[in-house]
């Protein structure tokens, strides 16, 4: 082999050294940056649990999750912006302290979602209360969650 056509030969595979090197070096950024993204996405995830699936120990204590049900009747108590009730979904119950003002609609055995983190004793500080806004809605998450276990009432009413 002449050494002109070593030289072409060893030129073309430097080449694609470089040009692997760089397409490694690009997954790898990719793959970094993919990383990142998903770590700082993982504390914002907020997962709908219902009573009795945080009664089966499905959430761990800490976690923060969202739940929803009916307002239990004669479960509320109020002490200034300080108000504690608990959440049915009819087989098990949670409870939940929430502070602050909570929203107009939110009563005795209506629809609720509240937001917060879950204590040991399965009982939920919350940090947002959303109750239904008329009498046809709930949360999809929460009708499902009913009517797996036989206590959805809403398509009686139409």
């Amino acid at each position: 082999m002449s050494a002109a056509a070593e030289m072409g030969r060893r030129r073309i595979l430097q080449r694609k050294q470089r040009r692997f090197a760089l397409i490694a070096a690009a997954l790898v950024m990719l793959g970094l940056a993919v990383g990142l993204a998903l770590y700082g996405l993982s504390g914002s995830i907020v997962f709908f649990r219902t009573p009795t699936e945080i009664a089966g120990g499905i959430a761990a204590p800490g976690a923060r999750l969202r739940v929803g049900g009916l307002v239990k009747e004669g479960s509320v108590e109020r002490s200034g912006d300080q108000i504690a009730f608990t959440i049915t979904d009819t087989a098990n119950d949670v409870k939940v302290s929430y502070r602050g003002i909570v929203p107009d609609l939110f009563r005795e055995g209506q629809g609720v979602v509240a937001e917060g983190v879950l204590g040991a004793d399965h009982s939920l500080t919350a940090d947002s209360v959303l109750a239904k806004h008329d009498e046809r809605y709930m949360p999809r998450e929460a009708v499902e969650a009913l009517k797996r276990q036989g206590v959805w009432r809403g398509d009686a009413s139409k």
